[in-house]
Order: structure tokens, then C-alpha cells, then sequence
């Protein structure tokens, strides 16, 4: 038996945002190999007899090392027919699913690649920021909170002018992060969001500037994203999403 790994965008969150393919591929599934992130209503569409398996990372807390997660996959391509790799947002977002995919095919398993909607966009959308606007800015930029990014000699050359930046996993490094961009000339009064839960009923979002976010945010809590730009300061006319 040969079977085939998709590797699915899950999308941000809400399960209306899943695409109709990856929910077509969930319905047929027979594994399910999924992270954190993922929506207990996008997993209860999986057929009853599915075997789901939580592989979920979160820091440095890792259910199974990205190795074993690699070798699983091989091993169900082997025993089941159609494997889902459920990530959430987008695969190919600081998902891992590049690597996932290149393990994959060096080990002759026949795979696709879902892709889904980044909650780097859709996120900022759900808290009426434009990642660009006509007359405000040309480009956004997207990048991870890691610590190896943020480090002492990071290059705030990061934000160029009229770029928004979104700061994904970045929650837990705030006070280094934004320590950074004001080091490395970012202005201090430049609009800032950090939005938690995005997309869900649950969301909550801080609007501040560079200089104010860290005092603003300290009741926001993980899942949650960073925007800094002058986009940011539309979303006083744009907020749409009615949270709970």
C-alpha cells in the first residue's frame, strides 16, 4: 500500500476560513497529524474511525521532536491511504511544511501541498488593519519572534519605509522585540496592534504605539501576533469582527 501525505493549511482559526479542499481532505482522511493550533470544531469533521494524532509545539515544549514527526509520517504513507498533516494558518508560514515535504520526498512518499490562509494576514484583516494601503505604504513584511531573530545585533533596516511588520510567535519576547526596533531607529510613536486568539470569538486586540505596547498588552496572552506600521492606525475606521 502507498499512500499520500497532504501537508493542509488549517487556516487562523475560524473553521469557516478552512479552504473547501483541505475540508474535503479532512473528511476523507484516515490520519490525521495535527499541531497545537488546530480548532477542536475542524478535527470533530474528521470521520469517526480517523486516527488523529497531536504532535502540537509550543516554545520549547515539543510533544514529538520535528524527527519523529518526519519518520510518522513516512510510517502512516506506508499503513493508510490518505494522510492529512493538519498545520495551522498556511504550511509554508514558518509551518515547518518545507521540511516536512523534502523528508517526505526523499522517502518516495507521494505528497501535496494545501495551502491555507496565513493568520499573518487574515489575523490583522479580523482587527480592520490593511497590511497595505494606497498612499500609506508599498510592501509588508513577515517575520518570526524567534530569539535568534531578535538578537542583539538585529537590523531594524527590518521595517523600510512604508512597510507594515508582522511579528509572528512573538508574544513572549514583547519587551525584547520592541526594545530592538526602538534601538534600531523604529520611531516611538509609530502605531502598533497585538491581537490574541484572531479570528475566534475569543479575540482581543491592543492598539498602542512602539513606546506604550509593552505597559498597553499585559493582559494579552499567547496565541496572539504583532503588527507595527501606519496601516495600524486605520483600524479606527475599519474594526468589522465583533468579538465575544
Amino acid at each position: 500500500m502507498g499512500g499520500k501525505v497532504y501537508l493542509t493549511g488549517a487556516g487562523p482559526g475560524d473553521p469557516d476560513l478552512l479552504t473547501v479542499k483541505a475540508l474535503r481532505l479532512i473528511h476523507q482522511a484516515d490520519v490525521i497529524v495535527y499541531d497545537r493550533l488546530i480548532n477542536d470544531e475542524i478535527l470533530r469533521e474528521a470521520k469517526k474511525e480517523a486516527i488523529l494524532i497531536y504532535v502540537g509545539k509550543e516554545d520549547s515544549l515539543h510533544t514529538l521532536p520535528q524527527e519523529e514527526i518526519n519518520a510518522l509520517l513516512v510510517a502512516y504513507a506506508h499503513t493508510h491511504d490518505t494522510i492529512v498533516r493538519l498545520k495551522g494558518g498556511d504550511p509554508l508560514v514558518f509551518g515547518r511544511g518545507g521540511e516536512e515535504a523534502l523528508y517526505l520526498s526523499k522517502n518516495g512518499i507521494a505528497f501535496e501541498i494545501i495551502p491555507g490562509i496565513s493568520s499573518a494576514i487574515a489575523v490583522p484583516a479580523y482587527a480592520g488593519i490593511p497590511l497595505t494601503h494606497r498612499g500609506i505604504n508599498t510592501s509588508f513584511r513577515i517575520i518570526t519572534g524567534h530569539q535568534t531573530v531578535f538578537s542583539e545585533d538585529f537590523d531594524a533596516g527590518v521595517l523600510r519605509e512604508n512597510e507594515t511588520l508582522v511579528i509572528l510567535m512573538g508574544l513572549h519576547r514583547l519587551d525584547k522585540i520592541i526594545r530592538s526596533l526602538l534601538y534600531n531607529g523604529l520611531d516611538s510613536s509609530l502605531p502598533c496592534a497585538i491581537i490574541e486568539n484572531g479570528t475566534m470569538p475569543t479575540q482581543k486586540q491592543v492598539f498602542a504605539t512602539l513606546d506604550t505596547i509593552v505597559d498597553e498588552s499585559r493582559h494579552i496572552h499567547s496565541p496572539a501576533l504583532i503588527v507595527v506600521g501606519e496601516t495600524v492606525s486605520l483600524h479606527k475606521n475599519l474594526e468589522w469582527f465583533q468579538s465575544l
